[in-house]
């Protein structure tokens, strides 16, 4: 044994020797990384050894540039090495841990547009056992300044460090031909990052997404009109017949989007120490005049809130990576609500208590036609430290404050407002808190009920101004939700919450429903058990708006329709259907959650028409949008958006606002004679009192 550890010690002492040592630990590390902080879903013997084998083709092409120098050139340059695979492994667990995905390229370049608000979120998600992954780096730095590990200053022989290059590649080769066997079209049909990184690795996904964003890039020069032929032929197969009992049902009035952040639709009707945790939002789900929809989904991808906004406004799909706001919202060309809407005569505006670069709305809402966006520099008090929380301003004092201007929108008008409370880390201040957090143990999701407390609080109030104000009666409300509030990487916690013992893939997709529901008075409501997502949001609306949208590349149908196809795909391919249920790679009846063998003949059809669907979906509306196809475009009785018309500055606003008193006196403030209804506006937020004592 003595001998043994000798001729180990010697090995050390060699460059090849801190080099295999090295390599061991970057792939241990990872391999750790890839069994308990990412859930990767590797089922059978082929996948698990795929797992194992991954790190090492790369981890051996990237030290082995080292073998190419000698001395401590060779030696500090592995240590470089590995210093930057640890830190794009520690990066990627810390962003799973919320996201459920891997970081890519456009999100790491989009840092600028969120940046400011990412670092409380990040200190939340972080766990200092976290930092042991840079624990080997710590430890051969050590061992190379304390000499216990003395540099080799001989040279590897040339064609040793090509040897280690090419078994490299080989093994990169390897794992690819066995992971495409497996999952034939693997880099070409995929749209879930889990897949690449079980079958190819973290360093290959990060060359995948590279070259994929290059690829994106490109295809807008590439793109011509001849590539919107069979995407219109697709879409025009799947239209739905507006229905006749609701179409034009809101024509003329006003449309508010109220956006509920991060709220999820198991917390509707939900009790928590003895409480309904949301009877605004309870009560307004159940009211005669509105229509809710149990069975809605959100679809976001990475682009999370910006994603649920490009649905929501333009039926097109977020991009399988990144954001589509980021990357294509300042360029591209758009045929969105508030175009459409604004070219018929409603003022279109956008409230957000936050600035306005966020997700890069400012250059968005332009190319989408918004006449006006209300972000933080509107709002006189909203520097104030305590009326701020996370991503902005607090709900219930933006509200109030926006009242001011929503008074002053010329009528009718499309005023979509964003909350922002209820975003992770669901942090809330003891004063706004009115009831007791969760106890699931997850300090991550045990605020959760905290601040969907106080979201529903703040809805309440605004709509109890709505109808002071004179607004309820002549406006359609139009709530939803953006996205998940708690992810799929909390799942002891999402069990407690859903009193299960064990979640399933299928519980897991049901925990993907968000609320979307539609107010308006006179229409006969209820609870509608149709299957939907946010892309069917537009049809919907612009069908009760009595707007044919026969004409426009919309990739959702119409909710209402009785042709509407109950069909909800997800960014990663996988898909909800009115019978047959797609998450994790495992699929279950929908109904009633049994989980079914997708090659029993049975369902193996239906299954292959419902991915085709999913899959032509995400692909086309992809295309539409890396290719900014709809400059190629133009609908019946719609014009293009002409950008450089329109400012956000407040100084440029106001004015116009108050040209509009005279020129269009049809808003609120108007009517009324110009005295404000503003002061209407009650709210029971503590830091207003504290203020005005």
């Amino acid at each position: 044994m003595l001998q043994l550890f000798k001729k180990w010690d010697v090995f050390l002492q060699s460059t090849l020797g801190f080099f295999c040592l090295s390599t061991f630990l970057i792939w241990l590390k990872t391999y750790i990384a890839y069994q308990t902080d990412f859930s990767l879903g590797a089922q059978g013997l082929l996948q698990q050894f795929l797992l194992i084998l991954n790190p090492i083709g790369s981890t051996l092409l990237l030290l082995g540039i080292a073998l190419y120098f000698r001395g401590r050139i060779a030696y500090w340059l592995m240590m470089i090495v590995n210093l930057l695979a640890s830190m794009w492994l520690f990066a990627n667990v810390l962003y799973y841990r919320e996201f459920s995905d891997f970081l890519s390229v456009a999100i790491i370049g989009s840092t600028s547009s969120v940046g400011n608000n990412l670092g409380k979120s990040l200190g939340g998600i972080i766990d200092p056992a976290d930092f042991l992954i840079f624990a080997d780096i710590l430890i051969l730095l050590l061992l190379l300044l304390f000499k216990v590990i003395k540099i080799d200053k001989r040279k590897i022989k040339k064609r040793f460090a090509m040897l280690i290059t090419a078994l490299g590649c080989a093994l990169m080769l390897a794992d690819f031909g066995m992971a495409n066997a497996d999952r034939s079209g693997l880099l070409t049909r995929t749209f879930d990052n889990n897949y690449i990184v079980k079958y190819l690795g973290l360093n290959e996904y990060l060359t995948f997404n590279i070259f994929q964003t290059h690829k994106q890039q490109a295809s807008r020069s590439a793109a011509s009109a001849k590539d919107l032929k069979p995407i219109l032929k697709f879409i025009k197969s799947h239209q739905a017949a507006d229905n006749v009992d609701y179409f034009g049902k809101a024509k003329d009035k006003n449309v508010f989007i109220f956006h509920l952040e991060s709220f999820q639709q198991f917390m509707l009707n939900y009790k928590w120490d003895g409480q309904e945790v949301t009877p605004n939002l309870n009560k307004f789900y159940k009211n005669k005049n509105t229509i809710s929809f149990s069975n809605f989904y959100n679809q976001v991808g990475q682009g999370k809130t910006s994603d649920a906004e490009t649905m929501l406004e333009n039926s097109l799909y977020g991009l399988s990576s990144g954001s589509a706001m980021v990357n294509y919202g300042t360029s591209n060309t758009f045929q969105a609500a508030p175009a459409i809407l604004s070219q018929r005569g409603y003022t279109t505006a956008a409230f957000h208590g936050d600035v306005a670069s966020f997700w890069n709305r400012d250059n968005t809402y332009k190319s989408w036609g918004y006449n006006y966006f209300f972000s933080k520099s509107f709002y006189p008090n909203a520097e104030k430290a305590n009326y701020n929380v996370g991503y902005g301003m607090k709900d219930k004092i933006f509200l109030r404050d926006s009242a001011k201007y929503i008074e002053e929108l010329p009528q009718p008008f499309y005023a979509k407002i964003i909350t922002v409370t209820n975003h992770y880390p669901y942090d809330l201040d003891k004063a706004n808190q009115s009831i007791k957090a969760f106890n699931t143990g997850d300090k991550t999701v045990d605020g959760y009920v905290q601040t969907a407390r106080y979201l529903d609080q703040a809805f309440g109030e605004f709509i109890t101004w709505l109808k002071k104000a004179g607004l309820y009666k002549n406006s359609m409300i139009v709530l939803y939700g953006d996205h998940y509030g708690i992810s799929n990487n909390h799942r002891p916690a999402i069990a407690k919450l859903l009193h299960k013992a064990t979640i399933t893939n299928y519980d897991l997709a049901q925990f993907q429903k968000v609320p979307f529901m539609i107010h308006l008075n006179g229409v006969k409501g209820g609870i509608k058990k149709t299957y939907g997502g946010e892309i069917d949001v537009l049809p919907t609306l612009l069908d009760l708006l009595g707007i044919k949208d026969d004409d426009y590349v919309q990739f959702g149908t119409d909710m209402l329709s009785k042709q509407h196809v109950q069909i909800v795909p997800f960014r990663d391919g996988n898909f909800v259907a009115q019978d047959i249920t797609k998450y994790g790679n495992q699929y279950y009846l929908t109904k009633t959650g049994q989980e079914i063998d997708p090659t029993d003949s049975k369902y193996r059809k239906r299954i292959g028409t419902i991915q085709d669907y999913v899959d032509k979906s995400l692909e086309y509306s992809d295309k539409v949008m890396t290719g900014d196809l709809l400059r190629f475009y133009q609908p019946k009785n719609f014009k293009k958006v002409n950008k450089k018309a329109i400012s956000y500055k407040p100084s440029i606003s106001n004015a116009s606002l108050k040209k509009d008193l005279i020129t269009q006196p049809s808003s609120i403030l108007a009517q009324n004679h110009e005295k404000s209804v503003a002061a209407l506006y009650k709210t029971d937020a503590p830091e207003l009192k504290t203020t005005s004592k």
